[in-house]
């Protein structure tokens, strides 16, 4: 992945000067600065994100994450440092990178975590037909995981398995916690009715408690 800035046209010394008044105002407290700000780069800051992040979504939130804090500390520009273009798209190309740390990161919590719930059926038995019985179980637990929609089985695995509080689950994933809380109850209704049984790992506890891990 190629995670340098993009190519952009030479700006004029009366863009520059364009550039510094509008950060003027915004220190100025003029909300319109930020919105005419925004409307002057947003194309090539749009265009950085997505190249680093491959995803129109993501880069729409760097986008609103870099102008806010702008809006916040407009006295953050240093112009002796360079000009108001390179300085925002500086900050547009960090927050991108940092935004495809975070993902990846996730990504593998979430897979450690499918991978726990697969084998949290502890084999405590040297026995060959009862370590075949657990193997097929968790075996089952998996599939019926994985037939669950996208966001129950991010909600349930991080929850219970990858050892976050629903709050957490909901900070992680940018949800709702009380969407959380009915993704993990519909999730374990369904692998209730697939498996017969309980999530491994969940008896006696809540979906519905804020504290549950």
């Amino acid at each position: 992945m190629t995670m340098g800035l993009v190519t952009r046209p030479a700006r004029s010394t009366e863009d520059g000067a364009a550039d510094l008044e509008l950060l003027r105002r915004v220190a100025a407290g003029d909300r319109g600065a930020v919105d005419d700000l925004y409307q002057r780069f947003r194309r090539p800051a749009f265009a950085l994100a997505r190249r680093v992040l491959a995803d129109d979504v993501l880069a729409e939130d760097v986008l609103q994450d870099v102008f806010l804090g702008i809006w916040r500390d407009p006295g953050a520009f240093d112009g002796t440092r360079g000009s108001v273009a390179s300085w925002l798209l500086t900050m547009v190309h960090h927050k991108a990178v940092d935004a495809v740390r975070r993902e990846e990161s996730h990504r593998r919590r979430t897979a450690r975590a499918e991978d726990d719930l697969a084998l949290s059926a502890p084999v405590q038995t040297s026995d060959v037909e009862d370590d075949a019985w657990e193997r097929m179980e968790a075996g089952r637990v998996r599939s019926a995981l994985r037939a669950l929609p996208e966001p129950q089985r991010e909600a349930l695995t991080l929850a219970y398995y990858g050892g976050y509080t629903q709050r957490e689950v909901a900070a992680l994933t940018g949800t709702p916690l009380g969407t959380v809380k009915t993704r993990m109850l519909a999730g374990m209704r369904r692998l209730k009715d697939t498996l017969g049984t309980g999530v491994p790992g969940a008896a006696g506890v809540t979906p519905f408690d804020g504290t549950a891990r």
